[in-house]
């Protein structure tokens, strides 16, 4: 059971102003848990600090203060074996595609596989991943040929690779049509079924307030709302 919690944890930015010498907060204070399959739509307008608290929690940023635990375990204190453990744990998709427009989706996919110590079974790995999100054929095509829908449908393939328990979606369905964006939160609801987390930043009101899941808003850093069954906006 992987539970993610977040104890009084603060991200710090340093100004460009050098003459600045005051604390600037990404976020402050925020504490929340998230238990194994629930489904988390983080809200707030941008730059409110909905990466910030989606990298604390993946473990790409430490906290300057208090802490971060993934099933007890204090993410910004973890090291060799232990970090590569806790990558494993969740599957990330980026605001920025992170793909590599010289090759193609499954050497894309394969190079994604290997990083996180699959060895032979990457390429069967990335064709299951490609059929989960409705794209099989499209292994030998370069990035560049598909469609935006279609590469975050392939982003979304690379952080399901090793089945993660946890899915960290940074505005996944950003630029995406209405079609492209029923299609992927049906997937998503999908793959919450079967016991997925999903802690999923995202500005598509419309499908939050249709899907009626859990809604987390973040104002200025801070921690605002945390609705069950929430609609966005919601914060009480």
């Amino acid at each position: 059971m992987a539970v993610v919690r977040l104890e009084n944890a603060s991200k710090l930015y340093k100004s460009e102003d050098k003459r600045d010498k005051r604390k600037h907060y990404a976020v402050r204070e925020l504490n929340l848990t998230v238990e194994q399959g629930e489904f988390v739509f983080l809200i707030g307008s941008s730059g409110a600090g909905k990466s910030t608290m989606l990298k604390l929690i993946g473990g790409e940023l430490s906290p300057d203060e208090g802490s971060v635990y993934v099933d007890d375990m204090n993410v910004s204190r973890l090291f060799g074996p232990w970090r590569a453990r806790l990558a494993r744990t969740f599957g990330i998709v980026s605001q920025q595609t992170l793909l590599i427009r010289k090759r193609t989706i499954m050497e894309n996919l394969m190079v994604a596989g290997r990083a996180s110590g699959m060895q032979r079974k990457s390429k069967a790995a990335a064709e299951k991943a490609l059929g989960l999100v409705g794209l099989p054929t499209v292994g030998d095509c370069y990035p560049a040929q598909l469609s935006i829908g279609e590469v975050r449908r392939v982003e979304l393939a690379r952080a399901m690779l090793s089945s993660p328990p946890i899915l960290l979606l940074d505005e996944l369905t950003a630029n995406l049509d209405d079609d492209n964006i029923w299609d992927m939160m049906h997937l998503l609801n999908e793959l919450n079924s079967r016991g997925t987390t999903i802690i999923m930043a995202t500005h598509a009101s419309q499908y939050v307030n249709i899907m009626r899941r859990r809604v987390v808003t973040l104002v200025d850093g801070k921690l605002a709302g945390d609705v069950k069954n929430g609609r966005y906006g919601d914060i009480v």
